[in-house]
């Protein structure tokens, strides 16, 4: 059992809170990627970027492979192959650009959003059961914390 951020060190300076939440954030989503395995934990039908790149075409509604490369910040000959993957699987699809005869746009399929929605809803619902076990107060905290947190996360 580890021990939780001592609250008297987290109230002072940045460098002190800085450190607390990076270890409590990096120890939450390890733990919702643990979430990942159909009916149980483990490794996913899907790899992280995978996931990933699956996940940025279905939010943005569809993307080049050159702006899903850039927007997951890897190289395009390495997202050529995570493309390849994904339309393998039928989770993505390429059609024509509509004003660029010599590009692509992807768009997640109907058995892409489906993995994706049951991915999200299998962690949501573990997430939703650990909210359940704390006060009315501590979840009130968190609510008020998730707009900052988001906040920092697009800086």
């Amino acid at each position: 059992m580890s021990t939780p951020p001592n609250p008297r060190r987290t109230r002072g300076r940045a460098p002190e809170l800085a450190e607390d939440l990076r270890i409590s954030i990096a120890r939450l989503s390890r733990r919702l990627r643990t979430l990942r395995a159909p009916g149980g934990e483990g490794a996913g039908p899907l790899s992280l970027t995978q996931f990933a790149a699956l996940a940025a075409i279905e939010r943005h509604g569809s993307m080049t492979p050159r702006e899903l490369a850039d927007h997951e910040k890897v190289q395009p000959p390495s997202m050529t192959r995570v493309i390849a993957f994904l339309e393998e699987q039928r989770l993505v699809r390429r059609s024509p650009h509509p004003t660029d005869g010599r590009q692509v746009v992807l768009s997640a399929t109907e058995e892409g959003t489906t993995l994706l929605r049951e991915e999200r809803r299998r962690k949501e619902a573990w997430l939703s059961r650990r909210l359940e076990e704390l006060t009315p107060e501590e979840r009130e905290v968190l609510r008020r914390a998730a707009p900052i947190l988001d906040k920092i996360s697009r800086a």
